[in-house]
């Protein structure tokens, strides 16, 4: 985000896509919300289109700020790694589900919405390369055998723990139970 008005109307636009859904979202709704004058959403971002990019451009930039931080926490390579990749990811998921729930449930009204918008599409998947990369990275130097599926397949495994914790018809699971299931999937993708 450039301004603090993009950061004010993509913040809005993410607790109106988790209160109201992705039909709830429109100019005058996010202008309404944030106490802005009328038009000033639309002068922001004139179209639909432009909204959704706008609203998914915040959403990645206060998950990239959280992701980062936790990932500096992660322990360096060597025996910890292992541990402290899954204290990262469990950490990482519990906020997900817990702190920043509305962020997990607008940003899967988004995902939806790019089923269906191609332009929106391209930018969401151009976006969660940059979460999958340093997935890659730190299965790399915990020395995965083939870190670019194992990347893959961590990131799906987190979002099925997530979808069916945020939204799903599962409980919340705990943090030392999220911590425990990411230690037994990475012990097993690790193994030699």
């Amino acid at each position: 985000m450039t301004t603090a008005r993009a950061a004010l109307v993509g913040d809005t636009a993410i607790a109106i896509l988790a209160e109201r859904g992705m039909r709830g979202l429109t100019h005058r709704a996010i202008d309404d919300s944030a106490g802005l004058p009328p038009g000033s959403t639309s002068n922001l971002a004139r179209t639909r289109a432009a909204l959704l990019e706008l609203t998914l451009a915040r959403l990645t930039e206060l998950e990239e700020a959280d992701f980062a931080a936790l990932i500096h926490r992660a322990a360096p390579p060597g025996p910890d790694l292992l541990a402290g990749l899954a204290d990262v990811m469990a950490e990482s998921m519990h906020l997900a589900i817990t702190v920043d729930r509305n962020r997990t449930i607008a940003r899967y009204e988004l995902a939806l919405e790019a089923t269906r918008r191609p332009e929106l599409r391209k930018v969401y998947d151009e976006i969660g390369r940059r979460f999958r990369d340093p997935a890659v990275a730190l299965l790399t130097a915990a020395g995965s055998s083939d870190p670019v599926r194992h990347g893959r397949q961590v990131v799906a495994f987190g979002e099925g723990m997530l979808f069916d914790a945020a939204v799903g018809a599962g409980s919340i699971p705990s943090l030392a139970d999220l911590k425990a299931a990411f230690a037994e999937f990475l012990a097993g993708i690790l193994a030699r």
